[in-house]
């Protein structure tokens, strides 16, 4: 695994170089069927990433935001390549930098590989089965642990920077003091999972790539990523690709599916 892990870490960084040769310049944006912004960026790091994940060894299925009905199901394993070449298009296109590269691999229902890579920080975020969950930066790679929150004290809540909405406030209020920050793309998840946030809830739409590399990382870093019913999102059906609310935590007393109902 680590070895896959290594190469898949290339990937995403490459990706993530052929994302800031784009960014680096005026771009045109177009517009998806479902009315989401679309790059040339989005493209080109699709097929740096496809391209590559199909050199490695197995060859395995890979679904990706741009190009799922090419997607034929996973192997006979239940593995499968999920994977978002650029999650947080509009913070792309608003260049503020919160954007990120998401490469996973699935098993069954479960994320047991994943790499999200922000370009711009020049950060990477890396969680795989058995190995436990990085952070690499140009100084230093270390591990990372979700925090423990304790009572009494405010949670530190990250939100969508483009999503939030009145179901998040209707959220907050249920859970007492808290301290509310606002970050793009995937990197919410990685707060959580390298402690500088609590918890991460997600009431609003969300689709498979959007999700599974982070939450390998939260979960090898000791956090959980729950729907609302309290089970593990899931991951045993790609032909839904949208996911359920669910909400990212790290370690507390707060019984969740109390909240949650």
């Amino acid at each position: 695994m680590n070895e896959l892990l290594s190469e898949v870490e290339y990937i995403a960084r490459a990706a993530g170089k052929a994302i800031l040769d784009v960014y680096s310049r005026d771009f045109a944006v177009q517009e998806k069927g479902d009315k989401s912004p679309l790059t040339e960026a989005d493209e080109v790091a699709n097929g740096v990433i496809v391209a590559a994940l199909g050199r490695l060894s197995p060859p395995l299925p890979i679904l990706t935001e741009e190009a799922v009905s090419d997607f034929a199901g996973p192997d006979p394993k239940g593995r499968y390549w999920l994977v978002d070449p650029l999650d947080g298009t509009k913070e792309f296109i608003n260049r503020n930098g919160e954007f990120t590269v998401n490469i996973a691999l699935i098993e069954g229902s479960r994320p047991v590989l994943g790499v999200v890579y922000a370009p711009v920080p020049d950060v990477l975020y890396v969680g795989a089965e058995g190995l436990g969950a990085f952070k690499s930066t140009a100084e230093r790679r270390e591990q990372i642990r979700v925090a423990e929150h304790t009572a009494g004290r405010p949670w530190r809540v990250v939100g969508s920077r483009s999503h939030a909405g009145d179901s998040l406030g209707q959220f907050l209020n249920r859970l007492g003091s808290y301290e509310l920050v606002s970050m793009g793309s995937s990197l919410k998840f990685c707060l959580v999972a390298e402690g500088s946030a609590d918890i991460y809830p997600r009431l609003g739409p969300t689709s498979l790539w959007d999700t599974a590399a982070a939450q390998c990382v939260v979960e090898q870093a000791g956090g959980a990523v729950i729907q609302f019913n309290g089970l593990p999102l899931s991951y045993a059906q790609p032909s839904q690709t949208l996911n359920p609310f669910f909400l990212v935590h790290g370690k507390s007393a707060m019984p969740w599916g109390d909240l949650l109902v």
